[in-house]
């Protein structure tokens, strides 16, 4: 057999990269090891509940989302989240807060003590740093103690799953990073760059809308795969990828039989682990680096309780939970204040997180533990009373990747591998952004370069 382009793995990127192609024209076949596309994007409907494993929603950041969205005919089924979503909660002390959304709100937070709030006040009066920092790092020196405790900690768990004190604030959050290496600093960056911000296609976080889909963010990949028709290959597992001549030479498994595909192009769009055994022969050094790639457990309990049974009030997003405060789960997403129809009449979906790079041995708990400890959690923090009426458990041993520090020499052993291999192409959350809106991005720029010929890195 053979195609112009062979597409590794169905998830967000990998069909992102085969919708733009395909509609250019472009002859190729998406091999997926599982029989469901989406990677973590999956949804479910059980019992009248919306279960969501991954994503629970994306920012419309890209301006590509619009039109991806109506060419996979979905803009009926699109939703937009209630404002009551944009008040976002801290557990600090046993009660939450709200994160303070204006510089009043931030005054007359309870959240930070005033020694906290005064320091944050003095971050443009630091410099830059000369060495490569980690999130925490740089937040202690720029916000102070306080701040990275009680606002940069939950934060990056509810993003990242992740340890601020490893991550890398220059890949993990390179526009943060940005604003200090431009203009000296995040206040003086705000303020300055917002013009800027204003002229650019895509929209800044802190302004753009949250959307999903009226039967979760599942509808999105399964609306790609439709579009493929039998250029989608289910249950197949690509095993090795090998350089013949200008081509590359593809081994597939699918039910025990064996298979070989030639193709012009090949773009790799597994997780980390699995790329890298894909590369093994073809590139080293690529798949050394890529085996660095740390993927934490995380476990996502989905509680399904009568709103009577709710001790306050579901009126934001959901809350995240700091390490000092000592808890066993990351954060909950308050599903039903978010988006319709996500439960039953009357009942309301909390989605909870547990594990991480926090606690990485909560997540792999049985899934009565799970649910007994994440109950006693919410119990607690949202005085819920009685036991849930439905509850659902979601595993991921290697949920999202992390920008640790010296990531910089994991991308740069990417991009040594596209040029050196032309036609070889990386297209998954471990480069530039985890975000749905980042893997759309950077889909649409392979594509790009594909339709191009580019052969190597950027």
């Amino acid at each position: 057999m053979k195609s112009e382009v062979a597409i590794i793995g169905a998830g967000i990127s990998g069909l992102c990269v085969a919708f733009f192609l395909k509609r250019a024209g472009v002859p190729l076949v998406v091999f997926e090891a599982e029989e469901e596309v989406g990677g973590t994007m999956r949804s479910r409907r059980i019992g009248g509940y919306l279960v969501e494993l991954g994503p629970n929603s994306a920012l419309e950041t890209t301006p590509l989302f619009q039109d991806l969205i109506a060419a996979v005919g979905l803009t009926q089924e699109r939703v937009y989240a209630n404002e009551a979503a944009k008040n976002r909660y801290i557990l600090r002390d046993g009660a939450l807060h709200p994160l303070p959304m204006s510089p009043l709100a931030f005054v007359r937070s309870r959240l930070w003590s005033w020694r906290g709030k005064l320091r944050v006040l003095a971050e443009p009066f630091h410099g830059r740093a000369t060495v490569e920092e980690s999130v925490a790092d740089f937040v202690r020196r720029r916000l102070g103690p306080e701040f990275l405790d009680y606002a940069i900690n939950p934060f990056v768990a509810g993003i990242y799953a992740g340890d601020p004190e490893r991550l890398s604030v220059r890949f993990a959050f390179p526009r943060v990073y940005a604003l200090e290496e431009r203009y000296g600093g995040l206040i003086l960056g705000l303020l300055r760059g917002a013009r800027e911000r204003r002229r650019r296609p895509e929209a800044s976080r802190l302004v753009a809308r949250l959307f999903s889909f009226r039967e979760g963010m599942g509808a999105l990949p399964r609306a790609l795969a439709a579009t493929l028709g039998d250029a989608l290959r289910l249950g197949t597992r690509a095993t090795s990828i090998r350089r013949i001549g200008t081509a590359f030479e593809i081994a597939c498994e699918r039910d025990g039989h064996r298979d070989v595909l030639r193709a012009e192009r090949v773009v790799v769009a597994t997780p980390a682990y699995a790329a890298a055994a894909l590369v093994e022969s073809l590139a080293p050094e690529t798949a050394r680096a890529l085996r660095g790639i740390v993927y934490p457990p995380v476990s996502v309990v989905i509680l399904g309780y009568r709103e009577t049974a709710i001790g306050r009030p579901l009126d934001g997003f959901g809350f995240l939970v700091p390490a000092r405060e000592g808890r066993r789960i990351l954060g909950t997403i308050w599903n039903s204040a978010i988006f319709p129809d996500r439960a039953p009449q009357g009942s309301a979906t909390l989605t909870t997180f547990v594990g991480g790079m926090r606690q990485p041995e909560l997540a792999r708990l049985s899934d009565e533990e799970l649910i007994g400890l994440v109950i006693e959690d919410l119990r607690a923090i949202m005085r819920l009373r009685g036991d849930p009426e439905f509850a659902y458990v979601a595993r991921w041993e290697r949920a999202i990747p992390q920008y640790e520090l010296g990531y910089g020499e994991i991308l740069a052993a990417l991009e040594h591998a596209e040029r050196s291999i032309p036609g070889l192409y990386f297209c998954a959350n471990y480069r530039d952004g985890i975000a749905v809106g980042d893997c759309v991005k950077n889909a649409h720029e392979i594509a790009r370069r594909i339709l191009q010929g580019d052969g190597g890195a950027p």
